[in-house]
């Protein structure tokens, strides 16, 4: 009886440890893979990221912004 309930007992721990092994891993496999295969990691730059949008904001206001009337009244 007790080796029962020790074979219990270990194969619930040993459940609990695979469960959370892969509960960290499972999301970042394919990170993981591709570090593995000798693939480097692309650098995290968020203000490069920023300064992209921020153009790219900057262009779409230029683009819709309307000219003034007087200069249409000009060049009329």
């Amino acid at each position: 009886m007790m080796a029962l309930t020790a074979t219990v007992v270990f194969m619930g721990a040993m459940a609990l440890a695979i469960a959370s092994m892969w509960s960290t891993v499972a999301p970042q496999w394919q990170r993981i893979a591709r570090l593995a295969a000798g693939q480097p990691e692309q650098p995290f730059q968020p203000l490069l990221a920023l300064a992209k949008a921020e153009r790219r904001i900057a262009v779409r206001r230029w683009a819709t912004a309307s000219v003034p009337t007087e200069r249409r009244l000009r060049a009329a």
